[in-house]
């Protein structure tokens, strides 16, 4: 195996994960951040975000020296054989991607580089993104070096990262040359994985479809699931009979109160935008932002037509993050429900596991945090369950009924069995059932 001298641009999500799993398979990994508190929390071997196994690998292979982290690109670049671009594109209020940190990354690299080197974007980028970074680093040029550059957009999923970048099931390069195809061959030769290798454009659209093909099928299901209520049907067993269909999967068949994340949320708006750029109209795209959109509150309109008012009531609110196994909080339901539940008076009691410090961002004093499910909904008069963690799922049916002032329970994972909570005395509401 031929060894790779790789830098990582930007230690979120994509630049870490993706550093680390390098380092784990032998090459020699410099990860970049502009954040001398973080380089240096990194250093000490603490994973600055919540990831499983992240952390263990992280510290392995720092002390193997194999990886490293820095704030100076300049020293990172230079001598690099390919160099990750791995920085946040998030979404603008048009829907479009923000490509800002590209392109400070692309013109530090152009001014740093002093070999012939193999610039790869990690990160999701509007389709043609890689055309324009070539040409923006070869604007920039300061040495004589040759530069290619080459799309490689990530799969992971947040809180299973270093299994689904390990153990992916397929490894996406975009590429322009053989040159340029052989190199990002052979440093994901150690992975053991299969790699599709097609043109740059093809493999940036490859990400977008991807992520837009599962966001389509949870809003299709939560669509379905909104139609089971009205008709007297149960979602849980029509997304049963369906999954043994092996042209539908079973995969991305649980109704809920939408879909949030880093990727869903934004991938689906701005391939819309794209589309629109191009004067054409993603129908099936648009339906399913719209569907999501009205997914997110819908638990808090049922509950708002039960009850007369949430003011001075205690309001549960049971998961904070957009789904287990992460802190992440971007496009949470929470956020929307916590939002409109403040502005209606309620005194919110919330808990998570893991999510309280960074909500804590947002809603520092605004809203009550506790440390077990149970403190939440002791006394409460009303509970909404947005996150299915376990801490959560182990709650009994009867506690609600012990615990609550009113059991009164609205569900958005549809954690309970309906006839569980009816016997156990629990005014129950959940998705599509």
């Amino acid at each position: 195996m031929k060894q790779y001298k790789i830098a990582v641009a930007g230690t979120g999500y994509v630049g870490l994960v993706a550093g680390v799993c390098f380092a784990e398979k032998g090459h020699s990994v410099m990860c970049v951040d502009v954040d001398e508190e973080k380089v240096k929390l990194m250093k000490s071997g603490v994973c600055p975000i919540y990831e499983q196994d992240l952390e263990e690998l992280m510290r392995k292979n720092y002390e193997a020296g194999r990886l490293d982290y820095t704030t100076d690109y300049k020293s990172a670049y230079k001598d690099a054989d390919a160099i990750f671009i791995g920085v946040g594109t998030p979404e603008q209020p048009d829907g479009s991607a923000n490509l800002s940190y590209i392109a400070t990354v692309s013109r530090q690299i152009a001014e740093s580089i002093e070999k012939d080197c193999l610039v790869v974007v990690k990160s999701t980028v509007p389709i043609g993104t890689n055309d324009k970074v070539e040409q923006f680093i070869k604007d920039f040029l300061v040495n004589d070096v040759k530069v290619e550059v080459a799309s490689n957009p990530e799969f992971l999923a947040q809180g299973t990262a270093v299994k689904d970048t390990l153990q992916a099931k397929r490894i996406i390069i975009g590429t322009e040359s053989k040159e340029a195809e052989k190199m990002l061959m052979e440093i994901y030769e150690p992975f053991n994985l299969p790699i599709v290798s097609v043109s740059r454009r093809s493999s940036e659209m490859i990400k977008y479809a991807s992520n837009d093909f599962l966001a389509l099928k949870i809003s299709y299901m939560n669509d379905i699931a909104n139609l089971c209520e009205l008709v007297g049907a149960n979602i849980e067993d029509v997304a049963k009979g369906m999954s043994y269909d092996p042209r539908i999967g079973a995969n991305f068949l649980k109704a809920g109160i939408g879909y949030g994340g880093s990727c869903f949320p934004k991938d689906t708006k701005a391939l819309k935008y794209l589309a629109k750029q191009h004067g054409y109209k993603l129908r099936t795209v648009e339906a399913a932002v719209d569907v999501n959109a009205e997914q997110k509150t819908k638990l808090f309109k049922k509950a708002s037509e039960r009850l007369i008012t949430f003011n001075n009531l205690k309001v549960a609110v049971l998961g904070l993050t957009f789904k287990p196994g992460t802190d992440d909080l971007r496009e949470a339901p929470s956020l929307d429900n916590v939002k409109l539940l403040l502005e209606k008076g309620a005194n919110i009691y919330a808990y998570d596991p893991v999510g309280e410090d960074n909500y804590k961002k947002k809603y520092p004093t605004e809203i009550n945090y506790v440390a077990s499910p149970e403190e939440a909904i002791k006394d409460a008069n009303v509970c909404f369950i947005f996150t299915e963690w376990n801490e959560i799922k182990n709650v009994k049916p009867e506690e609600y009924k012990k615990l609550m002032k009113t059991p009164l329970v609205y569900d958005g994972r549809n954690i309970y069995d309906l006839k569980d909570m009816i016997k156990a005395g629990v005014e129950y509401y959940s998705i599509g059932r």
